[in-house]
């Protein structure tokens, strides 16, 4: 009920109003039936604004981090994430990838829509990043297609640490569903789960021209932030 109550009362339409988005190829959306719908990930805004436009309820496996802040804020955040239908993935330890594709496939099996970052995490940059293969697990095991998303815009409206979105035009791009039925009952080859994410985020490339970079996100985000770390010691004044 409070998931209806944000989309259409509370913050669907404040999103629409200060955004304004373009929306291109809902149709491609399938309008029943179990489907994932794996976007490119750009902003903290991702997580509002492509549920606000699609006409069906969608879920998203969101980091841990959301559900366990602490204090008033920490607490009230969780309630937010919980209300909005988003389901908390520790992202942590070697069964986290497991836990991910359980919580996913648990709501492909209820015929409900999923969303998925196949990144893992925001880009820290805006260029788009190499896909884990979880959501090739899903999309083969569940047996159902996979709806390629472009957020365009969202990382000028509110890039990594900038807490109150900027005005900045947005389009929301969904395109043609990509059928993985040829591979069906090969989940477990390393190489076909590589082959379909690589093409998952091929879709996704050319929906949003972003620059690609073919290595993961969250190694190249650690290697810039041990290198700023780096520096700021290096200018560090000797006592």
């Amino acid at each position: 009920m409070f998931y209806h109550l944000l989309k259409y009362v509370l913050l669907g339409p404040l999103l629409r109003l200060v955004f304004r988005p373009r929306i291109e190829g809902l149709e491609h959306v399938p309008a029943s039936g179990a489907a994932i719908v794996a976007g490119n990930h750009l902003s903290f805004s991702d997580h509002f604004l492509m549920p606000a436009v699609l006409k069906r309820r969608i879920t998203f496996l969101a980091k841990a981090e959301y559900f366990t802040g602490p204090g008033v804020k920490g607490r009230l955040t969780a309630a937010f994430f919980r209300s909005a239908g988003q389901i908390p993935v520790d992202r942590s330890g070697k069964d986290a990838g497991q836990a991910a594709i359980r919580e996913g496939l648990g709501v492909l099996g209820k015929g409900e829509l999923l969303g998925i970052y196949p990144e893992g995490t925001r880009s820290h940059d805006g260029r788009l990043y190499k896909g884990k293969v979880g959501v090739a697990v899903m999309a083969l095991k569940a047996g159902v297609p996979v709806v390629p998303c472009a957020m365009i815009g969202t990382f000028e409206a509110q890039p990594p640490g900038r807490k109150v979105p900027r005005i900045h035009p947005v389009v929301i791009r969904f395109g043609e569903p990509l059928d993985f039925s040829r591979y069906a009952g090969m989940e477990n080859e390393k190489a076909v789960l590589r082959a379909v994410t690589d093409e998952i985020m091929y879709a996704i490339l050319a929906l949003s021209g972003q620059e690609y970079v073919d290595r993961y996100a969250a190694v190249v985000k650690a290697e810039h932030e041990a290198a700023a770390k780096q520096r700021r010691f290096r200018r560090r004044p000797l006592s």
